[in-house]
């Protein structure tokens, strides 16, 4: 399998978030992973992307969301990175059901380290916040093809 890398840009509009699970579910689809793994990558990217647009960006439209996806055999590499708020406390942020917002569940970074073999989250107040989680490709099972 060769290395490959996908970048989307796209402004801080919800809508966008549909978008983003498209393009990871499209790649997952060809990197040969089963139904269950490729619904928790759109889990995850939904969550990163619109954590975002909800909580890096408070709603506002205008702003610009970069995903990025690295492939190679070992792994699938998913970047969501924002210019917003950035968040105070990342150990708080990725605790169960904190949320800044009361309607939200706070469990989007519960959903990226269960669903993911890695997770960092990166943050600086009023500068933006990364989000880089890493899916190990297990290329040990026999392929469909």
């Amino acid at each position: 399998m060769k290395s490959n890398q996908l970048t989307l840009k796209f402004t801080s509009l919800a809508e966008n978030v549909s978008i983003a699970r498209m393009l990871i579910a499209s790649v997952a689809a060809q990197l040969d992973l089963s139904l269950n793994d490729i619904e928790e990558l759109k889990v995850v990217v939904s969550e990163a992307v619109s954590n975002a647009i909800i909580h890096g960006y408070h709603n506002e439209p205008g702003h610009i969301v970069h995903l990025t996806l690295d492939i190679d055999p070992e792994a699938l590499k998913i970047t969501v990175k924002d210019n917003g708020c950035g968040i105070p406390d990342i150990e708080q942020a990725l605790q169960p059901a904190y949320s800044t917002d009361p309607e939200r569940m706070g469990l989007g970074f519960v959903f990226m380290q269960s669903f993911m073999d890695d997770l960092q989250v990166e943050s600086v107040v009023n500068n933006g916040t990364t989000v880089t989680m890493v899916k190990f490709l297990d290329r040990t099972k026999p392929s469909s093809h």
